[in-house]
This record gives structure tokens, C-alpha cells and sequence, in this order.
């Protein structure tokens, strides 16, 4: 049996959202055209999550703007990454959705999904220019961090940090974190 595959452009994706189709308990992002099921979160990516909205947004307040789980519009997908930094905006990005020359860094917290972060998110992100990507990885207890985007798919720079390592966000020079807050 043939697989059918449905693909969908950005445009329609978002009328489906504006019409009722896809509603948040769908709990999807549309990927390369299709739409996707996104992984279900357990307690400790959470917990993650929280943690790093509370860093970035306390440490820099005023410098970005600190999105969770937010569509980021690219060529032909509407991922939602668990953290966006974006440019900041008068209005919060309520006029339109950040384009990849809005952000800053996308980071994911992986646990179960690490294979998709990997194989799907590194190229998709690479391709539409996302400078900084980082991927807070649970399981191996460690943050990937991924810069340099090349438009074949990949990062010329790929970096591995653990606990006892502080990182800078490129793009925000001087800002640095310990790696064991990320972890």
C-alpha cells in the first residue's frame, strides 16, 4: 500500500488555523508541507521548559523577545520550537509571525525526540538561514549547539557542551549562561 502524502503551503496551513480546523488541542506544526504530529511533552522536558523561559526572560529582559512554542514562518513549514529569541518588536510579533530574520536562536529540549531535532529540525533550519540553533539534549545531558547555517541543509559549526561549560548566543555578544542552568 502506497503511502499518500498531503502537502500543504504555509498559507493554507494558517487558514485551517483561522477557520477552526486545526485548533492548539491538535497539538501540530506543519513540517516540509505536511503536518505533524508534535511529541508529547512529560514532566521533565516541562520542567525544562519552564526553567529556561525563566532564565532567558529574567536575563534578558528588554534585550529579545522570549517565545514558547511559537510557528516561526519558513519557506514551506511553521515549526513551533519550544524557544524562540527573537528580534524585539513594538508589537510582540502580534501583526505577523517571525521570518528567520527575526530570530536569534531556536532552541529544543530533547528527550524523546531527538532523532527528529536531528534529522529533520538541524536541516530544516539550516535551509532557511536560522543562524543559531541549540538543542538542550536530555538524554546524553549535554546542549548541542549548532551555528553557521549553509543552504545545503547543514551548520558549518557544531559544538557539544556539558555542565562545567558557559555558552554565548552569538548574536547577543557578552551574554553567557552556565550550561548546568540549561541542563
Amino acid at each position: 500500500m502506497n503511502r499518500v502524502v498531503h502537502r500543504f503551503s504555509v498559507a493554507a496551513y494558517d487558514r485551517m488555523i483561522e477557520q477552526g480546523i486545526l485548533t492548539p488541542k491538535d497539538r501540530v506544526e506543519l513540517i516540509r508541507g505536511e503536518i505533524v504530529a508534535k511529541m508529547s511533552m512529560g514532566p521533565k522536558h516541562a520542567g525544562r521548559l519552564s526553567r529556561l523561559l525563566s532564565l532567558f526572560s529574567l536575563t534578558l529582559v528588554k534585550r529579545v523577545t522570549v517565545n514558547c512554542q511559537s510557528p516561526i514562518v519558513l519557506a514551506d513549514s511553521e515549526p513551533e520550537p519550544d524557544i524562540s529569541l527573537l528580534k524585539p518588536r513594538d508589537d510582540y510579533y502580534e501583526s505577523r509571525k517571525p521570518l528567520p530574520k527575526d530570530v536569534l536562536l531556536l532552541v529544543e529540549i530533547s528527550d524523546s525526540s531527538i532523532e527528529f531535532d536531528r534529522d529533520v529540525k538541524i536541516p530544516l533550519y539550516a535551509e532557511n538561514g536560522i543562524a543559531e540553533f541549540w538543542i538542550v539534549n536530555l538524554d546524553e545531558d549535554c546542549l548541542e549547539v549548532y551555528r553557521s547555517p549553509r543552504s545545503n541543509g547543514t551548520y558549518r559549526k557544531k559544538q557539544i557542551f556539558g555542565r562545567g561549560d558557559r555558552i554565548e548566543i552569538a548574536a547577543l555578544k557578552g551574554v553567557s549562561f552556565a550550561v548546568a542552568d540549561l541542563l
